[in-house]
């Protein structure tokens, strides 16, 4: 990681709620944003901010997410995700995380951690889990 990732960095990205992000199980008219969608959105905004300060053959995953979907969004409108980073330890990097509608209403709130990973070391991980199942 480079010393540019500190506590106290903030992103927010604006995204628009299409057909794609809602749910369709109430039927059209009370098609919404869900809350799958919602946690989706926060782990690429909180990975967006940290691809600006990761090294050379680093990436970072998901690990946490706890969520509180507050309010409603309708189809069509838009969200600003607002992360900002709250905790560094090690590779591991907490984000606290608002979610607004454009109408100004608090729609969601998380804290988000991800973990910092060297990809030739997670594919060793992986290629040893491989092998692992190959032998059952």
């Amino acid at each position: 990681m480079k010393d540019s990732l500190q506590p106290g960095l903030e992103i927010t990205q604006r995204l628009t709620i299409d057909a794609d992000r809602t749910i369709g199980f109430m039927g059209d008219d009370l098609r919404v944003y869900a809350t799958p969608s919602m946690v989706l959105d926060i782990e690429r905004t909180c990975k967006n901010l940290l691809d600006d300060h990761l090294d050379e053959g680093e990436n970072s995953v998901g690990a946490r997410v706890e969520i509180d979907h507050l309010g409603a969004t309708l189809i069509d409108m838009w969200i600003d995700v607002h992360a900002t980073v709250a905790e560094i330890d090690r590779r591991r990097v907490l984000f606290d995380v608002e979610v607004h509608d454009q109408l100004g209403d608090k729609v969601g709130a998380c804290r988000h951690t991800r973990f910092v990973v060297d990809l030739a070391k997670q594919k060793e991980r992986l290629d040893a889990k491989r092998a692992r199942l190959a032998d059952l």
